[in-house]
């Protein structure tokens, strides 16, 4: 027999020492579960349909950066979230990927249960795969609720995180350009 996820957090709240019949907490087993649904969609999507075939003919092989894109993603240690921002950079070879979709891809792997290490690499791996560019650069930085809310109890630390593929791994000076363009660089 398999319990629902709802009964699930229905039993963490009795272990928790609460009771889940209490007026407050009747409906929070069921909006929990849609909750955790909706914070690990990105398992029942996959790169092709995201893509969707928005991959564009060009001349262009210059860099192309989406920078700032905010990320919400869940620590796959304690379930708690991490919040941040990713830099994407690639160097087309002929084809240029549609805007939105690398938003989306980022969006995809962030919605899984994570480590922040993981989903750099995860989103650089994804978008050399579907693009074939000359290069791959992708930085997060992330402030994680493990380590503000619980542990250690540090307030203003940032993770950051890098992979660098391709041209951005090779060339120090196509390297800085990314970085100084997203500001990481002085």
């Amino acid at each position: 027999m398999t319990l629902s996820l709802p009964h699930h957090y229905r039993e963490i709240l009795k272990g928790l020492g609460e009771d889940p019949e209490r007026e407050g907490l009747l409906d929070t087993p069921k909006r929990a579960a849609k909750a955790m649904q909706y914070l690990c969609h990105g398992y029942s999507q996959s790169v092709e349909e995201i893509v969707n075939g928005a991959l564009f003919a060009s001349d262009n092989d210059e860099m192309v950066i989406v920078a700032d894109i905010e990320l919400y993603s869940l620590c796959e240690h304690h379930l708690l979230p991490f919040i941040g921002k990713a830099h994407v950079a690639y160097m087309p070879t002929g084809k240029v990927l549609g805007l939105s979709k690398i938003a989306r891809i980022v969006d995809m792997f962030a919605r899984r249960l994570q480590i922040q290490e993981n989903l750099t690499r995860e989103i650089a791996d994804a978008i050399q795969e579907v693009t074939q560019a000359a290069g791959v650069a992708v930085v997060i930085e992330a402030k994680h609720m493990c380590m503000m809310m619980r542990g250690v109890e540090k307030q203003n630390s940032t993770m950051n995180t890098s992979v660098m593929l391709g041209a951005f791994r090779e060339s120090n000076t196509t390297r800085m350009e990314f970085l100084q363009l997203i500001g990481r660089s002085k």
